[in-house]
C-alpha cells in the first residue's frame, strides 16, 4: 500500500479515535467487572462485539452497492465534519476553562458507585445489571469508532489503498493496545492524555470532512467528484486551517469572564489546545 499524506493521516486518525473510545469503553468494563461480576460483565462486552461486527458489515455492503462516490463523500464528509466540530467545541470550552476536563479516575469512581447501589437481579444466569452496563457502553463507545472505520474506509479507497482496511487496522491497533495496557494496570487508564487526542482527532475529523464534502459537490454538477489542487497535499493546509480557528477561538473564550484558565487546562491539549 502506497504511502501518502491521506494515508497516514487515515491510519492515524482512526487509531487516535479508537483509542479514545477504547479507553472509554475499558472503564466502564473495568468498574463493573470489579464491583459486580466478572463474568456477566465479559459476556457482556462479547455480546456487544459481536453486535457491532453485524452493524459494520450491513452498513458498510449498503454504502458501498447503493450510494455513488462523489455523493457517498459530500454525505460522510458532511457527517464527519458534523461529528469532527462537536469534539473541536468541547476542546475550546476545556482548553478556555468553561468546561472541566474529562477525568477516567472520576467516571470510574462515578460507575463503581452506581453498580454498587443497583440491585441483583438475575436474568439467563448473569448479574443483569453488570451484563446490560457493559453491553451498552461497549456498544455505544464501539458505534463511534465504526462510524469512523466505514465512514474513512470507503470515502479513502481508491486504486492500490483499501481504505476499509487500513482504518480497521487502526483501530485493533488501537483496542489491542488499550487492552493491554488497561489488564496490565488493572485499573482506569487515566494517564492516557485522552483530552489531548480529543482534540488532535477534531481537528482530523474536521479536516477530512471538509476535504470530502468539498470533492462530493462535484455530484450536483457534473456527478463525478472534484479535485482539490494538489490532491492529498491539500489536507495539510484544511488541518492548519482548522488548527488556526480553533486557536483563535480559544484565545476568545478565555477572555470570557469565569474562565478558568488553570495550568492544567492548557496542558491538556498540548500548546493551547485541549478537550
Amino acid at each position: 500500500m502506497a504511502l501518502s499524506v491521506g494515508t497516514v493521516s487515515l491510519f492515524v486518525a482512526t487509531f487516535l479515535a479508537a483509542s479514545v473510545e477504547f479507553v472509554e469503553a475499558f472503564t466502564i468494563v473495568l468498574a463493573m467487572g470489579m464491583t459486580r461480576n466478572w463474568r456477566s460483565t465479559l459476556i457482556g462486552t462479547a455480546a456487544a462485539a459481536v453486535a457491532l461486527t453485524v452493524v459494520t458489515a450491513i452498513a458498510g455492503a449498503t454504502l458501498i452497492h447503493s450510494v455513488s462516490e462523489a455523493l457517498l463523500q459530500i454525505i460522510i464528509g458532511t457527517l464527519l465534519l458534523v461529528f469532527g466540530l462537536q469534539w473541536i467545541r468541547k476542546s475550546i470550552l476545556r482548553s478556555a476553562g468553561l468546561k472541566s476536563l474529562h477525568d477516567e479516575d472520576a467516571i470510574f469512581q462515578r460507575e463503581q458507585e452506581e453498580a454498587l447501589k443497583a440491585g441483583r437481579e438475575q436474568k439467563l444466569g448473569l448479574d443483569w445489571f453488570a451484563f446490560v452496563v457493559s453491553f451498552k457502553g461497549v456498544f455505544l463507545e464501539g458505534l463511534e469508532v465504526v462510524f469512523i472505520v466505514i465512514t474513512f474506509g470507503l470515502t479513502a479507497s481508491q486504486p492500490g489503498v483499501n481504505g476499509i482496511l487500513l482504518a480497521a487496522e487502526g483501530a485493533a491497533l488501537a483496542g489491542v493496545l488499550v487492552i493491554i495496557a488497561g489488564t496490565l494496570a488493572h485499573r482506569p487508564l487515566s494517564a492516557v492524555p485522552e483530552n489531548t487526542m480529543k482534540y488532535v482527532v477534531g481537528l482530523l475529523l474536521s479536516t477530512f470532512g471538509t476535504f470530502w464534502s468539498v470533492e462530493g459537490l462535484g455530484y450536483f454538477g457534473s456527478g463525478q467528484s472534484l479535485q482539490w489542487p494538489g490532491q492529498d497535499l491539500s489536507l495539510l493546509i484544511v488541518l492548519l486551517a482548522w488548527l488556526g480557528l480553533s486557536q483563535l477561538a480559544i484565545a476568545a473564550f478565555s477572555r470570557i469572564p469565569g474562565a478558568k484558565n488553570s495550568e492544567s487546562a492548557r496542558a491538556a491539549a498540548g500548546a493551547g489546545a485541549g478537550h
